[in-house]
């Protein structure tokens, strides 16, 4: 794809080869985007001081004065150690609005790879509701496949469904055992948390009944080993509840493209595989008939350096069925990408270390993220001291209605405000969980949720409606515009940002950093509002400057529904 910056990139990289090679400098180019004024590109020179027995500054300033400028470049200067590379921006301005108006939903998206990568998210148990200290799994999981798809990569998106650990047998001994008249109503009639009850109250039973802890043990061993009439009970105890779960999914505009069960490695001898590889390795110990690797060697210490995969009554753990299916993925995969929550991090690590012993070469990728809270403390869904994923999504939407309605509350019918709220509700659920970097704590603020003037959805999705509504009164055409004629400060800000769109989509992916996405809508839609202050649009005069102008705010326009879309985020086109 030619997009510009990169044939500006590349361009830049030719000739600095050039001149490397001139001045016998062996070395990689790699070009840095710097900091906002100081150019579009940077080459650092830090790494040529050994071979040139130069300062970086010495060797930054040797090389701006032996390089030539070629055709997108229009100043060269250098910062200490730096090269900095300045675009012309007349030539910028007319290539970048060309190819977003004629890429337009296409635009962003990078060279296709020929590469498959399964992203595995969610993969919550089955016995309950999602709730919300969990919820950036999903919305981080489907962000990446979004982001991974756009970078050009044959992406999936998988749900490891837990159908042989206790929680689900303690969910399904509930159903079955539980006069439904003891279970307190719910709140949401919806399947996952009608049936939830149940579950609370079969583990509350469970530890005051040794009969029941016993029974539930059962049920457990008897999956395991593949009874038919116990796993027949399971799935129709957890099926219900998977449906609530996708229903909740659906409202926030994620997919899941396949559940995997885990019983599938149980049945299909996978597991007896990896156990019996394990075995046979160097740092396979028995304890008491249960079988664990010492790991001690590896880095892990304490009371982790044991990592047990058997029990002593035959059984496999949860772990060891998860490095079968990891083998099971690396056969229909290139890549693979484990979202996690930050408590699975020592499993994780053990079962990367598992993989590497029987010799496996496509090892995951995990993204880890710390969990979300609403003031007032942690969460469990056992206790049923909880907030639910569905009391914040119908929190978010009905808190935006507020807003909706006292702004426009006279001029719209009450459907269109209630369409409307549902999409800057959901906007700014997903949207406030994906701004900050999955590794740090997020405490969920209405406030800056719902802030229709700082770094949040509603801000990104109104500067999308304005552009809509401004593109709406005038029907001139975009198409064959001059773009030399845009040389204000503002439209050439807004057209350096734009054109950064791809090479933004690059970074988000191969640093699997979502929040970065939200950081250049932000800024977009900041840098379209100042255009829009310094610019007249619909009141130019100039029918030329008019359309470029125009030509510009539709640019604008589909970066910012592009950049939404891979948030999963709706852009209006009022609000």
């Amino acid at each position: 794809m030619n997009y510009p910056l990169y044939e500006a990139e590349n361009e830049i990289i030719l000739l600095l080869r050039g001149v490397l090679a001139k001045l016998n400098y062996d070395c990689e180019v790699k070009l840095e985007i710097p900091p906002e004024n100081m150019g579009d590109f940077a080459f650092p020179c830090f790494s040529l001081a050994p071979i040139a027995k130069k300062s970086p500054k010495d060797i930054a300033e040797d090389i701006a004065e032996r390089i030539e400028k070629g055709k997108w470049v229009e100043k060269i200067d250098t910062h200490g150690g730096y090269v900095n590379f300045y675009m012309d921006s007349k030539r910028l301005a007319s290539k970048t609005l060309d190819a977003i108006i004629e890429m337009k939903e296409e635009y962003g998206y990078l060279q296709k790879k020929n590469k498959k990568v399964i992203i595995e998210h969610t993969s919550a148990n089955p016995n309950g509701p999602l709730h919300v200290g969990r919820a950036r799994n999903p919305i981080i999981g489907d962000t990446l496949v979004r982001i991974f798809g756009a970078a050009g990569y044959d992406v999936a998106s998988q749900f490891y469904l837990d159908d042989l650990g206790k929680q689900v047998a303690i969910l399904t001994w509930g159903i079955n055992h539980i006069d439904p008249n003891n279970i307190t109503p719910p709140k949401y009639e919806k399947p996952d948390h009608t049936n939830v009850g149940f579950y609370q109250e079969a583990n509350k039973l469970m530890e005051e009944d040794e009969t029941v802890a016993k029974e539930i043990g059962e049920i457990v061993k008897k999956s395991e080993h593949g009874d038919s009439k116990t796993m027949a009970l399971v799935h129709k105890a957890y099926k219900l509840v998977l449906e609530g779960i996708n229903e909740s999914l659906d409202r926030i505009n994620i997919h899941i493209d396949k559940y995997v069960p885990e019983s599938t490695f149980v049945k299909d001898k996978s597991v007896e595989k990896v156990i019996s590889n394990l075995k046979k390795t160097p740092y396979c110990n028995e304890e008491d008939g249960a079988l664990y690797l010492d790991l001690e060697s590896f880095g892990i210490h304490g009371r982790n350096t044991n990592f047990f995969f058997l029990r002593s009554d035959g059984t496999s753990l949860y772990a060891t069925r998860d490095i079968a299916y990891h083998q099971w993925k690396a056969k229909h995969a290139d890549m693979l990408i484990n979202v996690l929550g930050e408590d699975h991090k020592l499993e994780a690590r053990q079962v990367e270390i598992a993989l590497q012993l029987q010799g496996e070469k496509i090892l995951p990728k995990p993204v880890f993220y710390a969990f979300v809270s609403m003031p007032g403390g942690k969460m469990s869904t056992r206790r049923g001291r909880v907030v639910y994923l569905d009391q914040l999504i119908d929190e978010c939407v009905e808190r935006a209605y507020g807003e909706v309605k006292k702004r426009r509350g006279n001029e719209l019918s009450e459907k269109k405000m209630k369409g409307i709220s549902e999409m800057i509700g959901i906007g700014a659920l997903r949207y406030n969980i994906i701004k900050v970097q999955p590794e740090k704590d997020i405490v969920f603020k209405w406030e800056e949720a719902l802030n229709f003037e700082g770094n949040s959805a509603p801000f990104i999705q109104y500067a999308h409606a304005r552009a809509c509504s401004i593109l709406s009164k005038k029907k001139d055409s975009v198409k064959d515009v001059n773009a030399l004629l845009l040389k204000h400060d503002s439209e050439l800000q807004l057209i350096k940002k734009l054109a950064k769109f791809p090479l933004v989509i690059d970074e988000a992916c191969k640093g699997c950093r979502p929040h970065i996405i939200t950081t250049y809508l932000c800024d977009i839609a900041a840098q379209f509002n100042q255009f829009y202050r310094d610019c007249h649009v619909l009141s130019e005069e100039n029918l030329e400057l008019r359309k470029a102008r125009l030509a510009l705010v539709d640019s604008t326009r589909i970066v910012l529904r592009n950049g939404l879309d891979l948030l999963g985020i709706v852009a209006p086109e009022e609000m």
